[in-house]
């Protein structure tokens, strides 16, 4: 029987299950291999391709949440639960239709450390994704071609496809825990590392998704809940802390403004009677 855990959540924790038959990993984990998974049949498909290809050592772990069944674990509070629940250096979220081609385990290894090099404040890496607005970074095999290889690699990113994404554990970036869905978590989890000071790279790593993708209702549906809710995460703001009053904004005309505005309020900030739990410290005396 495969071993199974909980995580405590708001809502009914996520179950992680770890395949049959898997050996034991040891304590130095190199690489945490995390799924969703709503088609058995695909899974251990995937699994075989990436054993096959250099991750089957006690060096890798596999886990995955069972979807096949009516109720349905979303990716963010299930990527979540995979990634507090992972031992490896590296953790591997990817999609049950992903398969290795030629480029291994070794090969993964030797592009995670040239990111080191390049910039060891990366957090995130996948195959595809978003450099700029109208261009695109791509490594990948699928329905929209074959040998795909758009862009110079490592390409920095401000989004990443969801199908095989990399996260260094040690950062401790993860998805928001005020969305839902299985839409758009690639993006948003690129976000939170850039909030965070961490950065996101497309990396040659070659292999074949087998899907392609589709826009339907419930990606609509979620494309407006991301917008909403990053619109109001990133929206220009006053910030008033106990010693200091800030305006935050994007765009340097809001900043320029917010410093000239902030001037006349932030020594008055302490002494204002709206200050709740504020009170004039009494006079010492000398006794």
């Amino acid at each position: 029987m495969p071993r199974t855990i909980e995580h405590p959540q708001a809502l009914k924790p996520p179950v992680l299950h770890w395949p049959e038959g898997q050996t034991t990993a040891t304590e130095d984990v190199r690489f945490s291999i995390g799924t969703l998974v709503n088609d058995r049949t695909q899974y251990d498909q995937m699994r075989s391709s990436f054993k096959a290809g250099g991750f089957d050592s006690p060096l890798c772990e596999f886990f995955f949440i069972d979807n096949t069944g009516t109720e349905q674990v979303c990716a963010y509070r299930g990527l979540n639960a995979m990634l507090n629940a992972a031992r490896g250096r590296h953790v591997i979220l990817c999609h049950q239709d992903v398969r290795l081609l030629t480029d291994t385990r070794d090969v993964l290894v030797s592009r995670l450390a040239a990111l080191d090099l390049l910039d060891p404040s990366w957090a995130l890496a996948g195959n595809a994704g978003g450099i700029s607005p109208g261009t695109l970074a791509i490594r990948i095999t699928d329905p929209h071609g074959g040998n795909q290889h758009v862009g110079q690699l490592p390409a920095r990113a401000m989004s990443l496809d969801e199908n095989f994404i990399v996260v260094r554990r040690d950062t401790r970036v993860g998805f928001s825990n005020d969305l839902s869905g299985f839409h758009f978590y690639g993006a948003d989890i690129c976000l939170n590392a850039d909030i965070m000071g961490y950065s996101a790279y497309v990396i040659d790593f070659h292999l074949v998704h087998l899907s392609a993708g589709k826009k339907n209702l419930a990606f609509e549906e979620m494309e407006a809940r991301f917008r909403t809710k990053w619109s109001r995460a990133l929206a220009p703001r006053w910030m008033q802390t106990t010693c200091s009053l800030l305006r935050l904004a994007g765009d340097t005309l809001g900043q320029i403004t917010g410093r000239l505005t902030e001037t006349p309020y932030r020594k008055l900030s302490r002494h204002l009677p709206t200050a709740a739990g504020w009170k004039k410290p009494e006079t010492e005396t000398a006794g």
